[in-house]
């Protein structure tokens, strides 16, 4: 066998490796029911919750707790899952810019203590487009 070749099979097995190593980090989509029962069975799996904002009628957020001046590396806020389950999360990092104008939130983390511990925050926010559609909608039907 030629060098190259031998060369070549350790780059595909490197390669291999490293993909097999990064899926088994790989974290599932999950109810924060199903959080809770993976922290009692003593798992810490990183898992993503989806939900959304507890808001009031006037559309103001529940809940939500962040004092720059006293801590800018925690804020907390109430998440209500798919299953309309309410839950605290913690994020120990500043609040993400545009917070109150997500439609959606993706969470990453797991559940310690009664709290979930947020690792990472995906927004999920209404496209900037959405009323320009709407607008040009409107004014071609006229």
């Amino acid at each position: 066998m030629k060098k190259t070749h031998i060369i070549g099979i350790a780059i595909i097995a490197i390669a291999i490796m490293i993909i097999m190593s990064t899926a088994g980090d790989a974290s599932t989509y999950v109810s924060f029911d199903e959080a809770i029962e993976l922290a009692e069975d003593g798992s810490e799996t990183k898992v993503h919750v989806v939900g959304r904002l507890k808001k009031d009628e006037q559309g103001h957020i529940l809940g939500m707790e962040y004092d720059p001046l006293v801590d800018p590396n925690l804020f907390s806020f109430v998440l209500v899952d798919t299953n309309r389950y309410e839950q605290r999360v913690i994020y120990f990092n500043p609040k993400p810019q545009d917070f109150e104008r997500s439609e959606q939130v993706v969470i990453t983390g797991s559940m310690k203590n009664d709290v979930f511990v947020a690792d990472k925050i995906l927004l999920k926010c209404p496209s900037k487009y959405v009323e320009k559609e709407i607008q040009q909608t409107t004014t071609a039907s006229m």
